[in-house]
């Protein structure tokens, strides 16, 4: 039905006849000659009709915004004086002479033509309008220029691409799964897969060597802006290659789509080993872009009068940290004041604060409700250890350490954006030597990553001090945000079974949860790693969109509902009594209810 693409039409197609099909993308009337600007994926082409071709003239006459169209003309340049050097098609023109309405359109629920500010419920409930507007189809025409370049990548390097199931095995994996109840099954569930993990690790065993998979993945988990119910998932795995080498192939991937989509060049990618990251960042995934650093000084705080400080500088468990800001003494009281309300969501008590005015009259150059607590020299000695200079503002944290991390490495970020101290555009990294095994709020341990990840030590060190081992996991992180993640995995069947007993998996679980897996250890496995990438985030990022349904075509709110379809939605009897369901209403007023 067309010759061209409206977008593709140019200065060398001038004489030539078009046929170009598309949407109207804004119509004009100027005395006697109409102008439609004619919209598709690839751009929009300015359509010029006069009263020469009646029939044609007067169909365009009719048409409105979002119209569907047929259009044959002649494509000519365009007259001197009106040439637009800011569309792609600016400088030439199609002359109109025959047009056939294909469809007519009512008026759309918000304009296409230019980005407005539309609630983003809106948005999604006419997503199949929103995804006409260039923004969004310019993100998912690069999204799939990703997709492209990835699997190409891959192919060129020896990797397979194999599919493995969607309805598996429920397994714990850190997130709650989504469950499909078997109508052939009565009471048994499958699950939807968080990811392809253990059968990638069977394809390993399975001598596949290399493989790859664009995976859907699903987690029933509370959401936010870098998280869906269902995302997409780059998953790779590699026989008989260490950790550095899988590092370097993923870099190098990486890397090489950033020149070729980007035109942007990240340099080499550094390693940081995790414990460096959180007493340098307090957080395991530091956007590096911002160039302050959070510094212990629980040292000098364990003789004060302060018990706010002196408690959790005496505290194993505590840390006392303060975070310099270069010029941060202009920020105001009710500044500072949001900035406390900010690091209370991450359940710091408070924020406190030295102003640095005249450090050269010692501690009475030191503005701050704090320093009569600390006293003049233990003071002076926080500000020569930060190397504080006149205009600058020091933050503290005092607290059990996982609340002082995430305190200052969260209002570490925020004042980054705030105050605009980005020193580059982008600060890639690899996060490195990661413990195995964290520990839980109500006692015992848990994967950091997952249970199969293998530890840096032999079984026996393992058992013997768990708590100390490090993992052969590795993260790489672009800007404070983590692409992808990934570990050796253990394929020796002693390691696995110690890992389980650890996280006080039994011999009676481990068998019924893992027990195919189990098996297959014992059939020769060789070493083998890998690591997967979130697709979305990473690119929500390169196209610098805010979230990642801004990236996806059909994307769930936060509340996980499909506002197009109107998903999840409730289903009938016959269909429940097929599958040995009753539903049960949460009561009223309950808690689950709530």
């Amino acid at each position: 039905m067309r010759s061209h693409y409206c977008g593709s039409v140019n200065e060398a197609h001038i004489g030539q006849e078009v046929t170009l099909c598309g949407w109207v993308h804004r119509r004009r009337d100027h005395g006697g000659v109409i102008f439609l600007d004619m919209r598709d994926r690839e751009g929009v082409a300015q359509i010029v009709f006069d009263p020469d071709t009646v029939e044609s003239f007067a169909k365009a006459e009719r048409v409105r915004s979002e119209y569907v169209l047929q259009i044959k003309g002649f494509v000519r340049a365009r007259p001197d004086g009106t040439v637009n050097e800011d569309m792609p098609t600016g400088k030439i023109e199609v002359l109109g002479k025959e047009l056939e309405i294909l469809n007519a359109a009512e008026t759309p629920p918000f304009p296409l033509d230019e980005y407005v500010d539309v609630g983003e419920d809106t948005r999604l409930k006419f997503r199949f309008m929103d995804l006409r507007r260039p923004e969004m189809l310019n993100r998912l025409m690069f999204r799939s220029k990703t997709t492209n370049f990835i699997r190409n990548y891959l192919d060129q390097n020896g990797f397979m691409d194999v599919e493995t199931p969607i309805l598996t095995r429920a397994t714990p994996e850190g997130a709650r799964d989504y469950l499909v109840p078997s109508r052939t099954h009565a009471g048994s569930f499958f699950a939807l897969p968080q990811s392809p993990q253990l059968f990638k690790q069977l394809l390993m065993v399975s001598g596949i060597d290399r493989y790859y998979q664009i995976a859907k993945c699903f987690r029933d988990e509370d959401l936010r802006a870098d998280r869906q119910p269902e995302f997409t998932q780059v998953d790779v795995e590699v026989s008989y290659m260490d950790d550095e080498g899988i590092m370097s192939l993923m870099e190098s991937m990486v890397g090489d789509m950033f020149k070729e989509l980007l035109g942007q060049d990240l340099g080499t990618f550094p390693r940081m080993p995790y414990a460096e990251a959180m007493q340098r960042y307090g957080s395991d995934k530091p956007d590096l872009r911002i160039p302050l650093e959070i510094v212990d000084v629980a040292d000098l705080m364990e003789g004060v009068d302060f018990k706010v400080f002196a408690g959790p500088a005496k505290d194993p468990k505590g840390r006392v940290a303060a975070l310099k800001v270069t010029g941060g003494a202009e920020l105001s009281r009710k500044q500072i004041d949001e900035y406390t309300k900010y690091v209370g969501i991450y359940g710091a008590k408070g924020l406190a604060w030295i102003k640095v005015n005249e450090i050269e009259n010692g501690a009475n150059g030191l503005q701050s409700p704090i320093v009569k607590f600390l006293g003049d020299e233990v003071a002076m000695q926080i500000m020569d250890r930060l190397e504080a200079k006149n205009g600058d503002i020091v933050f503290f944290g005092a607290d059990k350490t996982k609340v002082v991390n995430e305190a200052l490495g969260a209002l570490r970020c925020k004042l980054g954006e705030d105050l605009d101290l980005f020193t580059c555009e982008w600060a890639p990294l690899w996060v490195v030597d990661f413990p195995m095994f964290e520990e839980l709020d109500g006692g015992g341990l848990t994967a950091i990553h997952h249970p199969f990840t293998a530890p840096s030590c032999s079984p026996e060190e393992l058992r013997n001090a768990p708590e100390k081992a490090l993992s052969r996991a590795y993260d790489m992180v672009l800007n404070g945000t983590e692409l992808g993640g990934g570990s050796i995995r253990i394929h020796d069947g002693d390691m696995q079974k110690a890992v389980f007993e650890i996280l006080g998996i039994d011999e009676a679980e481990q068998q019924n949860k893992f027990g195919f897996l189990l098996d297959a250890l014992k059939y020769g496995c060789p070493p083998h790693g890998g690591l997967a990438f979130g697709l979305d985030r990473l690119v929500m990022l390169m196209t610098g969109a805010k979230s990642i349904r801004e990236v996806i075509a059909f994307p769930k709110t936060q509340s996980a509902t499909c506002l197009l379809t109107q998903a999840p939605g409730e289903v009938d009897a016959k269909q429940l009594r097929e599958l040995s369901i009753r539903v049960r209403k949460p009561e009223s007023g309950s808690e689950s209810a709530q």
